[in-house]
């Protein structure tokens, strides 16, 4: 770990960790309750908060697509880490790429929030759903997951892309009539006390959900032992196993199509999961969609968990532990490539290369 240190007034030094996070209300919201569990496990450690700003905060003006970039919410993040400013970063898991720079690596994903997205209505629509707002009507979305598979439900609706933190999107949704209602993923709401605002959740047969939604992710250095060891505490094994699982789905696909969307990752490209752990079985459905959502290949796959007593460190599509079976851990990862792997040969590449050429061309 890295050596830092704090003077307390009653003389006692205490070791400092320093944890980074972005600047935004729901981040930090995230990133204090990490070092809330971190105090109450370590309570001999002193944690300082690192906020800053990212390439996705910054830049509101373009589809997230349309930027062009990698780690748009992760790289600012990562640059603190490799200069040791911070010895810990917080992330939404979704907004990591499944291959993480290298000397870096997620050393913890805490309990999963609900991975669904939600609906939040103008307050003109209060009482309304999808299904029953009035044909043409505007829904706000920044990500081509949402949009292709909402299109595809939901066809007489029109999808307008929509930027800016939760704060701001709320507000844009709300000081206007631009907009009838806008996706938002429900952890975000949950987390931010704002359930009432949720006025429909969308099951998997309307919206399946992205690659890591509602998990946090603590990133550290892979060289920082005792630093891994210390957030290892915080892993919850099934979240940890499904998000291995759809990480590795996403990754096989993105290998094997040479990255057909600059953006690998996240909302970013036309791919949804959903998972489950039940009666010691993973079950992985995936999918992949047309940007208008008319084409989809959608296939479900399950695997055995198998829990064994061997503690050893593995690492799994960027994912470090030693807290949570490596035989488990080894099938989940094998489930996500299979499932990528038939998908792949049922026609997933046409499908995602069409989409990345028209959305370039737009």
């Amino acid at each position: 770990m890295s050596a830092h240190t704090a003077q307390e007034s009653s003389g006692e030094v205490k070791r400092l960790i320093r944890i980074g996070t972005r600047k935004s209300q729901l981040a930090r919201i995230q990133t204090d309750t990490v070092a809330e569990k971190l105090k109450e496990l370590y309570p001999d450690v002193q944690l300082e908060i690192v906020a800053m700003s990212t390439t996705g905060d910054k830049i509101l003006d373009k589809a997230l697509p349309k930027i062009g970039e990698k780690s748009l919410f992760t790289k600012e993040l990562e640059n603190a880490l490799e200069r040791n400013e911070v010895d810990l970063v917080v992330h939404s898991l979704k907004d990591l790429p499944t291959s993480l720079p290298p000397g870096f690596t997620v050393g913890a994903v805490l309990k999963r929030e609900t991975p669904y997205d939600a609906v939040v209505l103008h307050p003109k629509k209060a009482g309304l759903s999808l299904e029953t707002l009035p044909e043409g009507s505007a829904i706000g979305t920044s990500s081509l997951r949402r949009a292709a598979q909402l299109k595809r439900r939901f066809p007489q609706l029109e999808f307008k892309n929509i930027r800016g933190n939760l704060n701001t999107r709320l507000k844009k949704l709300d000081d206007h009539d631009d907009y009838a209602a806008i996706i938002l993923a429900a952890a975000g709401l949950h987390r931010m006390g704002w359930e009432s605002r949720v006025s429909q959740i969308l099951t998997p047969d309307d919206c399946m959900y992205a690659v890591g939604q509602g998990a946090l992710a603590v990133e550290a250095r892979a060289g920082d032992g005792d630093i891994l060891e210390m957030i290892s505490a915080l892993n919850d094994s099934d979240t940890v196993l499904c998000c291995i699982a759809e990480r590795a789905f996403l990754r096989h696909l993105a290998i094997t199509l040479a990255y057909v969307f600059s953006q690998e990752g996240g909302c970013s490209v036309p791919v949804a999961v959903h998972t489950e752990v039940k009666e010691s079985q993973l079950y992985l459905t995936g999918a992949v969609y047309s940007l208008d959502g008319s084409d989809c290949l959608k296939e479900t796959m399950q695997t055995s968990i198998i829990v064994d007593k061997q503690v050893e460190e593995r690492v799994h599509v960027g994912i470090t532990t030693c807290t949570v079976s490596p035989a488990a851990q080894d099938a989940a990862e094998k489930l996500g490539m299979d499932l990528a792997a038939l998908l792949l040969h049922k026609g997933a590449k046409h499908i995602l290369s069409v989409a990345r050429q028209l959305n370039d061309a737009c």
